[in-house]
C-alpha cells in the first residue's frame, strides 16, 4: 500500500499535479454504494491504515494528499443532498476514524462532501470544520476544500464554518459559486480579515511544505524528478491540460510518467489483491506436492485444451467516454472521477493467448451468450469463465446498463451467473475468475465442477498478466476479502434509498453493525466471510505471546509455511469487548503480511495501541479504555483463513485475550 501511494505521488508529481484529490475513505455502508471500489471496504479499521499507508506514499515524494469525502458519503443516490442522521458514537468510531488516521499520517488537506450531515451540509458544518469541530480537535493542521459544487447559501456561512478552498469557484447546477460572495462578506465585516489569512494561510502551507514553490522545467523525456533524491532539483510545471485530453493545444507537453517499475508495481497489486475463494484441487500424488490435475494452479504440462468464455476477459471499450461509464469487456476499474485511462489495458484473453502460446488450444467466447459460452467450455481440460459486476459515480445522473451510480443489486451482470452455470455443467474443471466493485451472489460456488473460484476485485491495466500469474502459479493469491459475500441484501442490514420525494434523511440506525459485525450480531454465516482468502500453500501458528508497552499491548506469535509453496499469510487480530461496553461481537484491530519460503518461519509482531482497545465515550468525549489483554481463556482472536468457505478462528496453542471487567479507566 505504501508503494502503491508513492507510485501515485511520482506520477502525479510528473505531470505537475500538486494535490491527489484521495485517497477516499468512504466506508462501504452498503454493498452496492456506487463508489465502495475508491475506499476499503465496510471497516473502520482497514479504511484508516489503508489511508494513512496512502497518504504516507503519495506525500512522501512531495505531492499533497485529500483526504475524502468528509463525511458519510455513502450512497450515490441523492448524494447532492441528503442527510446521513448518525448519533456520535458511531460517527467517531464508524465514519471519523479513517480521518482521524489520516490527519496522523499528516494529510494536506481534507475534502468535504456532498450529503448532510445530520441536517447541516458537510462545507459550512462548523462540527466538522470549525475551531472546535472533529478536524481542529484532533490536530489537522491542513485546509479544507470542497467537493466540487458542494458548497450552498453564502461565502459567509462557508467560510465561518471552516470551508477554506471551493472548488470549482462557480455555480454548476448542483451547487458551488459561494466565494464568489468573499469579497463582499469581507467588505461588509461577516467575513474577518483575520478569518481570510487563515484561509489564503492554511492553503499555501501545505505548498510551501511540500516544495511547490520551486519551478523546475525539464524536458519531456527527463523522468528524473519523479524520484525523491530529485526534490530539491524543483517542483515540475503543469504539463498537461485536462480541457484537452486527446493531447492537442500548446499546454499539453506530452511528458509521459509511465515507467517499468510501475508497470510491474500495477502488475505485482493486481496478483496479491487477488482473493481465493474456492480452490478443490487434485494431484497426481495425491498430495500438495504433486502436480495439478483440477484446480489451481494450472499445470501448463498437462492442459491441452482451453476454453476462455465471457465478455469480461476481452478488451474494453475504448470508445467510452472519459468517465469510463460503460461496461463492455473487460472490467478493471469503476466508473465515474475516480476511474482512470483504459489505453494500456492488457485484457485477460491477450495475456492468456501470449502465455499459452502453442502449448494448448485455446477456444474463446468472448460474449456472454449462453449456448456459445457451454460450445466452447465442452469437455475442455480447463474453462476459464470471466464475469463481472460494475458501479460508480452519479456524476450527472447518467445511466450504465441501468445503474445510477449505486448498483441495482447484487447479480453478477449480462447473466454471468447463468454462465457460470452453463459451463458447470460440460466442464468438471471450471476455473471461475469474477471482477466486481463489491459483493455479488455466487449460489453455485459449491458446485463440484467449479474446481477454482477467484474474487479479482478491481485490478487496473495490469488485469491480464496478473490474472495469468495467479491461475498458473507465478504468484500465490494472498487477498483477503475486505467485505463479506452473503447470500442475501437483508444479510448486511442496510439498504441504499432509491426513491424519496425529495432529498431523503437517511437513519444510521445500523449504528456500529456493518458487514461482518451485523453478520456476527444475527448470526448470518456468510458464503465468504470478510477477511476470507485462501493460498497455495499452508500455514501454521505458535509461539504466542502478550507484553504491555507503556499503553500499548504487544501480540507476538510465529508463523510457518507448512504447504508446497512459497506465500503470503495474513494474521488477523480481532477483539471482543465486554457486553457492558456494547461493542459488535468481534471487531478488527490489526493486521500483517507475512511472506513466506517453503518451510520457512517468521516472527510477527502485532502492537495494539490505547486507542486500538478503547470506546468512543459520548458523555465525556473521550476514547475510554474498556479492554485490556491478558494469556487466559477468552475470545480475542487471530484470525487466519485456510479453510475452504470458513474462517478458522486460530487460537495459537490455547485461547489467548481476555478483558477484564473492572479495567474501566481513561
Amino acid at each position: 500500500m505504501l508503494a502503491r501511494g508513492q507510485a501515485l505521488g511520482e506520477e502525479f508529481r510528473g505531470k505537475g499535479i500538486h494535490v491527489f484529490l484521495g485517497p477516499a475513505m468512504d466506508i462501504m455502508r452498503n454493498p452496492k454504494a456506487g463508489r465502495g471500489w475508491e475506499s476499503f471496504g465496510p471497516d473502520p479499521y482497514l479504511n484508516g491504515e489503508g489511508a494513512f499507508q496512502t497518504i504516507t506514499g503519495v506525500q512522501s515524494v512531495g505531492v499533497q494528499a485529500c483526504a475524502k469525502h468528509l463525511i458519510a458519503n455513502n450512497q450515490e443516490h441523492w448524494r447532492y443532498g441528503l442527510t446521513a442522521n448518525i448519533d456520535d458514537r458511531t460517527l467517531h468510531e464508524i465514519y471519523w476514524y479513517p480521518f482521524l488516521r489520516s490527519i496522523e499520517a499528516g494529510v494536506a488537506s481534507v475534502m468535504c462532501a456532498y450529503n448532510r450531515l445530520n441536517g447541516t451540509s458537510s462545507c459550512h458544518n462548523a462540527a466538522l470544520l470549525g475551531p472546535t469541530g472533529l478536524l481542529q480537535r484532533d490536530g489537522f493542521k491542513g485546509y479544507v476544500v470542497s467537493d466540487w459544487g458542494a458548497t450552498h447559501d453564502s461565502a459567509t456561512d462557508n467560510a465561518n464554518a471552516g470551508l477554506d478552498m471551493e472548488q470549482p469557484g462557480d455555480y454548476i447546477v448542483i451547487g458551488g459559486g459561494a466565494f464568489i460572495g468573499l469579497k463582499f462578506a469581507l467588505n461588509d465585516g461577516s467575513v474577518t480579515a483575520a478569518r481570510l489569512n487563515q484561509m489564503v494561510t492554511r492553503i499555501l502551507a501545505s505548498w510551501y511544505r511540500f516544495g511547490q514553490d520551486t519551478v523546475r522545467n525539464p524536458a519531456s523525456s527527463d523522468i528524473s524528478y519523479l524520484l525523491i533524491d530529485h526534490l530539491s532539483k524543483g517542483y515540475p510545471p503543469v504539463n498537461y491540460d485536462a480541457q484537452h485530453p486527446d493531447g492537442s493545444g500548446s499546454l499539453n507537453l506530452g511528458v509521459s510518467v509511465r515507467s517499468d517499475a510501475h508497470t510491474a508495481l500495477a502488475r505485482e497489486i493486481a496478483s496479491a489483491s487477488a482473493v481465493l475463494l474456492k480452490n478443490n484441487r487434485t494431484t497426481t500424488t495425491g498430495t500438495p506436492s504433486g502436480t495439478t490435475i483440477r484446480g489451481l494452479p494450472v499445470a501448463a504440462s498437462r492442459i491441452k485444451t482451453i476454453a476462455v468464455v465471457g465478455q469480461d476477459a476481452k478488451a474494453p471499450n475504448m470508445s467510452c467516454n472519459d468517465l469510463n461509464e460503460c461496461n463492455d469487456g473487460t472490467m478493471s476499474i469503476g466508473w465515474g472521477s475516480g476511474s482512470n485511462s483504459l489505453e494500456f489495458i492488457v485484457p485477460p484473453i491477450t495475456a492468456l493467448t501470449s502465455f499459452v502460446g502453442t502449448s494448448a488450444t485455446i477456444t474463446s467466447s468472448l460474449s456472454n451468450d449462453l449456448d456459445a459460452g457451454a460450445a466452447a467450455g465442452k469437455g475442455k481440460d480447463v474453462a476459464f469463465v470471466f464475469v463481472n459486476a460494475m458501479s460508480g459515480e452519479l456524476g450527472a445522473y447518467d445511466l450504465v446498463v441501468g445503474n445510477q451510480g449505486d448498483r441495482n443489486d447484487l447479480d453478477l451482470w449480462y447473466k454471468g451467473g447463468s454462465l457460470v452455470e452453463r459451463m458447470a455443467a460440460v466442464c468438471n474443471n471450471t476455473i471461475v475468475i469474477i471482477h466486481s466493485t463489491g459483493p455479488v451472489y455466487m449460489p453455485w460456488s459449491s458446485n463440484p465442477n467449479i474446481t477454482g473460484l477467484i474474487y479479482a476485485g478491481a485490478p487496473g491495466e495490469q488485469t491480464g498478466p496478473s490474472i495469468v500469474d495467479i491461475l498458473y502459479g507465478r504468484s500465490n493469491p494472498s487477498g483477503r476479502l475486505p467485505f463479506s459475500i452473503s447470500d442475501a441484501e437483508s444479510d448486511y442490514g442496510t439498504t441504499i434509498v432509491y426513491n424519496s420525494l425529495g432529498f431523503p434523511e437517511i437513519p444510521y440506525t445500523e449504528k456500529l453493525l456493518l458487514d461482518y459485525r451485523y453478520l456476527d450480531s444475527k448470526g448470518i454465516v456468510p458464503r465468504f466471510e470478510f477477511g476470507f482468502g485462501l493460498s497455495y500453500t499452508s500455514f501454521a501458528y505458535s509461539g504466542l505471546s502478550i507484553s504491555a508497552s507503556g499503553t500499548s499491548q504487544v501480540i507476538k506469535f510465529t508463523v510457518t509455511n507448512t504447504g508446497a509453496f512459497a506465500g503470503a499469510e495474513k494474521p488477523q487480530v480481532y477483539l471482543a469487548y465486554p457486553s457492558s461496553a456494547q461493542e459488535p461481537n468481534k471487531v478488527l484491530r490489526g493486521f500483517e503480511e507475512v511472506v513466506l519460503a517453503v518451510g520457512a518461519s517468521s516472527s510477527v509482531t502485532i502492537t495494539l495501541s490505547k486507542r486500538d482497545v478503547s470506546i468512543w465515550d459520548t458523555p465525556s468525549q473521550a476514547w475510554l479504555l474498556r479492554l485490556r489483554l491478558v494469556p487466559a481463556n477468552s475470545s480475542m482472536m487471530l484470525m487466519t483463513a485456510q479453510a475452504e468457505e470458513q474462517v478458522i478462528d486460530h487460537r495459537v496453542a490455547q485461547p489467548f485475550v481476555a478483558f477484564d471487567q473492572d479495567f474501566f479507566t481513561r
